[in-house]
């Protein structure tokens, strides 16, 4: 069985990061496996608290990880410090990791910040040159680049500077008021779109989180990146169709789905 990493914050609710991640990395086939970087107090209204891991004890679970079950696939999502992020990128860097995943969690989807200023430095410097992949939304992106994104020229300009600038490979999220749910996909200086439909669907708390560890589990399985990232969005897809409803919102992560999505792929 392929295995999994999430490095990432724990949501108490469920419906985001570390539980998000697991529950995503099991239904999509993968053994997953956890280092926490935060504790949050959380839910899909808001995040209320959070309480950032050691930087010790943060390594000491990657070592505990790479030394007995090495994770065929790496997946990085919330972390609020610029000392948490450097043990990430050197633990990675001395295990010599493999398809690395990043998504640069900086706002959650209720508007709450996640991410420390004097963080977003270190992240560019320390992790985005060793991912294999990077997925900002629209705001993200735009931080990343420094270039504001009105339309989905805006998008394919930001992710060719943000691939160029750091060597990786960049999935802009286009969902934020660009486009229906297109992605764009910048990659060796090529660009793919990746087409979908808006989804009428309240319950979006998790999405991101889902999206990046459906893409690294299937890296782990042994996918090409763009089948990776096409077969994550039907998941996510389907996982949106379903509407489940826990409260006044939820993550939408477990479901018996019918994995059938709706997905064009367009390379220019």
């Amino acid at each position: 069985m392929k295995t999994t990493l999430t490095i990432a914050g724990s949501d108490c609710s469920g419906g985001a990061g570390i539980q998000a991640d697991i529950k995503t990395m099991t239904m999509n086939g993968v053994y997953a496996m956890s280092a926490i970087t935060a504790l949050t107090a959380q839910n899909t209204t808001g995040v209320y608290g959070i309480l950032d891991a050691s930087p010790e004890f943060l390594k000491a679970q990657l070592d505990a990880v790479f030394t007995d079950i090495y994770p065929d696939a790496v997946k990085i999502g919330m972390v609020s410090s610029k000392e948490l992020i450097e043990i990430i990128a050197g633990r990675l860097e001395f295990y010599n990791a493999k398809n690395i995943v990043l998504d640069p969690v900086m706002v959650a989807t209720s508007g709450s910040n996640l991410l420390k200023t004097d963080a977003v430095n270190t992240l560019t410097e320390k992790l985005l040159p060793i991912a294999s992949l990077v997925t900002p939304n629209i705001p993200e992106a735009e931080v990343l680049s420094d270039i504001v994104i009105e339309d989905e020229a805006g998008m394919k300009q930001a992710a060719k500077y943000i691939g160029d600038t750091y060597g990786c490979a960049v999935l802009i999220k286009g969902g934020h008021s660009i486009n229906d749910a297109n992605d764009l996909l910048y990659e060796g200086g090529n660009f793919t779109w990746f087409k979908g439909k808006r989804i009428a669907n309240n319950n979006t708390h998790g999405t991101g989180c889902t999206l990046s560890s459906a893409i690294a589990s299937n890296l782990a399985k042994g996918f090409d990146l763009k089948e990776s990232i096409e077969k994550a969005k039907e998941y996510i897809s389907c996982a949106l169709n379903a509407r489940l409803d826990l409260g006044k919102g939820s993550g939408p992560m477990m479901h018996n789905f019918d994995l059938q999505g709706k997905f064009s792929k367009e390379a220019e």
